[in-house]
């Protein structure tokens, strides 16, 4: 299968459905015939009898940030108001306060959009 252009691909993906729905044979001698893996064609037929369809999901995609807009405005008030807030205390007020509740990780990648640095300074004698 290796070397195929999309359309070459799309025409075996075709080809391979209406040889199954023609019951031409086991999925197994399928594969064998069009000379692929038992669990591409099982992968295939499995997504043709769900959808409907043959053409593969989409693959990657954006996802909006859970922390954006408003919600940064309003964490960067917080911190204006008391700069030594903990990152737990900050996921705590945005749930309080929004509903939305995110890890630290997530809270600390706000931080980082918004070009605060969230290290508390260290007390030098």
């Amino acid at each position: 299968m290796t070397g195929l252009n999309r359309q070459a691909f799309n025409e075996l993906l075709s080809q391979l459905i209406v040889a199954w729905v023609a019951q031409e044979g086991s999925q197994r001698q399928l594969a064998e015939r069009f000379k692929v893996s038992l669990s591409f064609v099982k992968n295939l037929v499995r997504r043709y009898r769900e959808t409907g369809q043959v053409e593969p999901k989409q693959c990657g995609g954006y996802e909006k940030p859970i922390i954006a807009g408003q919600y940064l405005n309003m964490i960067k008030s917080w911190l204006d108001e008391k700069n030594d807030l903990l990152l737990s205390e900050l996921c705590d007020r945005l749930r309080e306060t929004t509903g939305t509740s995110v890890s630290i990780t997530t809270m600390h990648r706000a931080l980082e959009k918004l070009g605060l640095r969230h290290k508390k300074k260290s007390k030098c004698q």
